[in-house]
């Protein structure tokens, strides 16, 4: 139970940040293009709350990866709506992506002036230990959603690019698979190899280049959090 409870404090806060400064980005992203809808309907706010799903937020405790409401877009505000739409899109990913090397030069300030970590039972381990693990898995997630969430289908953020580069007609195709891009992506995922060929080596790959002599944390991290005690 102890560990139950452990693993949840490790996730959550670094977890929450990821997807609440991924909706935040979109929305302030719309706001500067000329959309105010996100401030209207009180989206531009770091408060979790404002933006939690509660399926979302389920599969973040239970499994590590999770999301939240998307911030509203209203296209047809924008000042030039195919072209701003791309930069909109991207805000969420290259968000998730800066938190990403944030949490990586957190971890290499912890190699450099203490090693991997204090000795286990000292007060400064009992510090810093539950602190470089929330730091490690900040650094697996948010490469995690910022490479996932670029994924070119829509509705991922990655689909909406596609649709602003592409010709009117062909763009027009590709946004009437919206309400279907998610369960695309999800078989693909659970019934062909796109998750073990494509994408989990090319997160590991980021988050090796990211983390350099820290990986051990998140490593550490990982193993922790996945392991079933």
């Amino acid at each position: 139970m102890e560990n139950i409870v452990l693993k949840i404090s490790i996730m959550l806060v670094p977890g929450l940040f990821a997807i609440t400064l991924h909706e935040v980005a979109h929305g302030y992203l719309a706001e500067k293009f000329g959309d105010p809808t996100a401030r209207l309907l009180g989206r531009l706010t770091l408060n979790p709350l404002k933006h939690l799903d509660p399926i979302g937020t389920l599969a973040l405790l239970l499994f590590g990866f999770g999301w939240a409401k998307p911030v509203p877009v209203n296209f047809g505000n924008l000042r030039h709506p195919q072209r701003d739409m791309i930069w909109v899109s991207l805000g969420g990913p290259l968000m998730n992506l800066t938190l990403a090397l944030a949490s990586a030069l957190l971890l290499r300030l912890l190699i450099h002036f203490g090693g991997f970590l204090p000795q286990q039972g000292s007060l400064g381990g009992m510090v810093l230990e539950p602190l470089a693990l929330m730091i490690g898995f900040s650094l697996y997630i948010n490469v995690l959603l910022g490479l996932f969430n670029l994924v070119p289908l829509p509705p991922f953020d990655g689909g909406r690019v596609v649709i602003g580069l592409l010709p009117a007609r062909a763009s027009k195709v590709m946004a009437s698979l919206e309400p279907f891009g998610f369960i695309i992506v999800l078989l693909l995922i659970f019934y062909t190899d796109l998750w073990r060929l494509v994408f989990q080596p090319l997160i590991n790959q980021v988050v090796i280049f990211l983390a350099g002599p820290s990986l051990v944390i998140v490593q550490t991290a990982m193993d922790f959090l996945l392991s079933r005690s």
